[in-house]
Order: structure tokens, then sequence, then C-alpha cells
């Protein structure tokens, strides 16, 4: 039996599982021309960039020159600053030294003044001419120097001159043995050294002592021009220790 309510579709009906019918090959086209002209904006894109990027490099290289010649200009600096620092440094010790070499010599000045305050002040002793001091000091091989001064105030105003010579009382070869002036000395002041002042003067000269020579005491010989010879004698050690002995003083003054 015939059922009036099933439809049966006509021949030229497709089903919907058959899908869309293809496009058109204009379609197509026009897909493949926009595909294109994306892909041209993103080229230029990548090209405009790469010229942002040379740019920027371009700006780093100038950037890293004036940092690297910033940090020679700062390298100089310090070396300069270096420099400077070791100068001040050098100019600083040559200060204390020479400041030094002042107190020094401030101190011997003073010493000085001391010891003619005692040779000529109103309250000093009065004594005529005299040994004040006398200092041994070893020089090269065998030979040493002697330094003295001799004083006056007895006379004041009056010169006194003479000469001075020394003789040392010692050992040799287990013997004791007296060097005097012409063993002792290598000139041709076979008398002595001369002397002429008016209130101290200081003479300083070398004496050469034999090998295998042990010295005990020194004598200090002073023959004025008139008047009997004038004799002191030290011990030794006394004239060749440590520190200034009897206040010598620094120069000559008559």
């Amino acid at each position: 039996m015939h059922d009036p309510t099933v439809h049966h579709p006509g021949p030229g009906h497709r089903p919907p599982s058959a899908g869309w019918p293809a496009p058109p090959a204009a379609v197509l086209w026009g897909v493949l021309a926009v595909a294109i002209l994306f892909g041209g904006w993103g080229l230029w894109r990548a090209l405009a960039g790469g010229g942002d990027v040379h740019a920027r490099l371009s700006a780093s290289e100038q950037a890293n020159e004036e940092l690297q010649a910033r940090l020679d200009e700062m390298q100089q600096n310090v070396a300069t600053l270096t420099r400077s620092d070791q100068i001040s440094r050098d100019a600083n010790r040559d200060l204390q030294g020479a400041l030094a070499e002042r107190e020094e010599e401030i101190a011997g000045l003073r010493a000085d003044v001391a010891f003619y305050e005692r040779l000529v002040g109103a309250t000093s002793q009065r004594r005529g001419l005299t040994v004040h001091a006398l200092r041994m000091a070893p020089q090269n091989g065998n030979a040493w120097e002697f330094q003295t001064t001799l004083t006056q105030n007895l006379n004041r105003g009056a010169v006194s001159s003479g000469r001075l010579s020394l003789a040392i009382e010692g050992t040799l070869d287990g013997k004791r043995e007296e060097l005097v002036w012409s063993d002792l000395r290598q000139g041709d002041d076979a008398d002595g050294a001369p002397f002429s002042f008016k209130y101290f003067q200081q003479i300083k000269g070398d004496v050469f002592l034999p090998d295998g020579f042990a010295p005990v005491r020194v004598t200090v010989k002073l023959q004025p021009r008139s008047g009997s010879p004038i004799t002191e004698s030290f011990n030794w050690s006394e004239v060749t220790g440590n520190g200034p002995q009897g206040g010598v003083p620094s120069a000559e003054a008559d």
C-alpha cells in the first residue's frame, strides 16, 4: 500500500551528506592573490626591521667606542694620579729627611751655645790653655781620625798659638809600647799641628797605628809659642765611645 505522508525526492535533488559544491577558479585565484599580498607585506616588514637592526648595531658600536675612549681617559687619569701620588710621597720623604737634618743641626747649635756660655759666660771658670775634648774615630785600615777642641778664657782677647801633638800608649806583641807623634804621622809636620785662637779652636787630623797594636791611653801635648808645655791624657775607651764627648763644637772660632 502506498503511504501518502512519505516524501520521495526527485531525481535532481542531492542529499546533504554530499557536501558543498567545488569553488570556482576565480575564488582560488583571489585567495592566492591575498596570500601573495600578505607575504609581500611580511617581507617588507622584515626588510624594514633589518634596517632598524643595522641602525641599532651602528649606534651600539658608536656607544662602545665612546665608552672605550672614556675608559682610556680614566686609565690615563689613574696613571697621572698614581704618578702624582708617588711624587708627593717622594717629596714628603725628602721633606722629612730635611726636617730631621735641621733638627739635628739645631740640636748641635744648642750644644754649641751651651758650650760658648760655659766658655765665655760671666760665671764661667777662668782657665788658661787647655784641652777641652778629644775624639778618635776609625778610618780605613789602621788610620784613625782625631778631633780635639782647645779652649782658653783666662786672657780674653789674647791669642793662644803653638803646636799640638799626640802620643798613644798600648801594647804590641805583649809588650808595653808608646807611639809618639813622629810614629803616628806620615806627613812632614814632625813638630805637631799648629793652632792659633782667642777662645777656642777645633783641630782635626789622622794618625796611623801599626798592625797588632792595642791602644790604651792617648795623650795630647800642647806646646805654646811661649810658656811650658801642657799635657792631658784620656783613656782610649773614653775617646772612642759612642756619643759626643766633652761638648765638642762643630766649627772653629777664635
